[in-house]
C-alpha cells in the first residue's frame, strides 16, 4: 500500500524519513569524541557517569514517545514532529550551558523527550503509508541512510572538537534539525487522514494500551526490540571505554565507529531485497541466531584472557552488526504489522516499551564495564538468548501466521 503523494518520490519521502530518525542518531554519537572534554568541564571522574550522558538522551526519547504519539493521533502527524523540535532545540540550550552533570543530565532528558517526537512518528508516517514487507522493505532503505549519521556524527564531532569546543557540537546539532524542519514542513504532507483522527480523550491512550497489549504478537516483538536494542545501547554507551580507553583509539575512533555502521548499512540495504523473498520473520530468526551464536563464540574464547587484538574483536563486532542490520527493522516492522489502526499509539508504546527496557539493560551490564569488552559480549549473549525463546515461542504459538 503507498498514499505518498506523485509530487514527491519514494527516495525523497525515505530521505526525508530517515533524517527525522537521524536527528536522535546524530545527538547521541556526534557528542561520543566530546565526552572526556565534557568530563574535564564539568569534573566527572569516573568513566561509568558519562555514560548517563549517553543512557539519559534515550531515557526521554522512551518517555516522550508516549506522549507526542499518542497526541498524533489526535491533532496529526506534523503538529506533534515540531513541538518534539522545538523541545529539542531549547533542550539543547540547557546542555550548552551546563555547569554540572546534573544539569546536562537533565538537558539530555529533555533532548530526547524532542527527538521522541520525529523518532517515533516518522515511523507513524511510514505506516500511513506502507505495511507488511513493502513497510519492512521500505524500513530497510531508511535503514540504510539512517546509518550514515552514525558512520559520520562522531568524525563530525572530532572535527568540531579539533577547532572548537565540545559545546559547538550540541550547536551543530541544532542547526541540522531546522534544516531538516524546514524540509518537513515544506514537501512533507500530514499523511494522518481527517477519517482516522481519534477524539482526544483521557481513555484514548488507555484504549490505545488494552489494544496494545491484547495483540500478543506485537508485545512479544515489542520485547525483543528492546533486548536487541539494549544489547546495541550497551555498546554504544560503552564505545568510549572499549575503543579509547582500551585500546587507546582516541584519534581515530571515530574511523572505528564508522566502519562498524557501516556493517550494519549493508546489512539493512540487503535487507531491502531479502525480505520480499524470504519475509520479516524467517530473516529476523535466522540473523537472531547468527547474533546468538558469535556471542558465544566470543564469550567462550575470551572468558578469562582479556581482549583480543583489534581485527579479531572488531571481526566479531562487524558480525555483531551485520546481524543487527536484519534484525532491528523486520522486527520493529513485526510489532507493527497488526496495529496499523492505532499507528501513532502503537509507535509510541512500541518505542517507550522496548527504548526503557534497552536503557535499562544498557545501564545495568554498563556498571560491569572495567578494562574489557567481555561484558558487552555477555549483554549480546543474554539478550540474544531471550530474544530466540520469545521468537520460537511466538512461532509456536501462530504455526501458521505469515509474514
Amino acid at each position: 500500500m503507498q498514499n505518498q503523494p506523485k509530487a514527491k518520490s519514494e527516495l525523497e519521502f525515505i530521505a526525508l524519513m530517515a533524517f527525522l530518525m537521524a536527528n536522535a542518531a546524530l545527538s547521541i554519537d556526534a557528542i561520543l569524541p566530546g565526552l572526556n572534554g565534557i568530563g574535564t568541564s564539568l569534573n566527572v571522574v569516573a568513566d561509568n557517569d558519562l555514560q548517563l550522558i549517553i543512557t539519559m538522551i534515550l531515557v526521554g526519547l522512551g518517555v516522550g514517545q508516549l506522549f507526542f504519539g499518542t497526541l498524533s493521533d489526535s491533532f496529526g502527524r506534523k503538529p506533534m514532529i515540531y513541538a518534539g523540535m522545538i523541545t529539542f532545540i531549547c533542550a539543547s540550550f540547557i546542555c550548552v550551558t551546563a555547569e554540572s552533570l546534573t544539569v546536562m543530565l537533565i538537558g539530555r532528558v529533555l533532548q530526547g523527550v524532542g527527538l521522541s517526537a520525529p523518532r517515533s512518528i516518522s515511523v507513524s508516517i511510514i505506516r500511513d503509508a506502507y505495511s507488511g514487507n513493502d513497510m519492512a522493505r521500505i524500513m530497510s532503505f531508511i535503514t540504510v541512510v539512517f546509518i550514515l549519521v552514525p558512520m559520520v556524527a562522531p568524525l563530525i564531532g572530532q572535527f568540531i572538537l579539533d577547532y572548537y569546543s565540545w559545546q559547538y557540537i550540541f550547536g551543530f546539532q541544532i542547526g541540522f534539525i531546522l534544516l531538516v524542519m524546514l524540509w518537513f514542513g515544506i514537501r512533507q504532507e500530514e499523511t494522518l487522514k481527517i477519517e482516522n483522527k481519534k477524539k482526544f480523550s483521557i481513555g484514548l491512550f488507555s484504549d490505545g494500551v488494552k489494544i496494545f497489549f491484547g495483540i500478543k504478537k506485537t508485545v512479544i516483538y515489542t520485547i525483543i526490540s528492546g533486548l536487541i536494542g539494549g544489547s546495541f545501547f550497551v555498546y554504544l554507551s560503552a564505545s568510549k571505554q572499549v575503543f579509547q580507553d582500551q585500546y587507546g583509539l582516541a584519534e581515530n575512533f571515530g574511523y572505528v565507529f564508522a566502519a562498524l555502521a557501516f556493517s550494519m548499512g549493508v546489512a539493512s540495504f540487503l535487507n531491502s531485497a531479502l525480505v520480499l523473498r524470504f519475509g520479516m520473520k524467517k530473516l529476523a530468526t535466522f540473523f537472531l541466531f547468527l547474533f546468538f551464536g558469535s556471542s558465544i563464540l566470543y564469550s567462550f574464547i575470551y572468558f578469562s584472557s582479556g581482549n583480543p587484538c583489534l581485527p579479531v574483536i572488531m571481526a566479531f563486532f562487524t558480525v555483531q552488526f551485520l546481524a543487527l542490520g536484519f534484525i532491528f527493522g523486520n522486527v520493529r516492522s513485526l510489532a507493527m504489522e497488526p496495529i496499523g489502526h492505532i499507528a501513532g499509539i502503537g509507535a509510541a508504546i512500541n518505542g517507550f516499551v522496548s527504548t526503557l527496557l534497552s536503557v535499562s539493560i544498557a545501564i545495568f551490564i554498563g556498571s560491569f564495564m572495567t578494562d574489557s569488552a567481555l561484558p558487552i559480549f555477555l549483554g549480546f549473549l543474554v539478550c540474544s538468548l531471550l530474544s530466540l525463546l520469545l521468537l520460537l515461542f511466538i512461532n509456536k504459538e501462530q504455526p501458521a501466521v505469515a509474514s
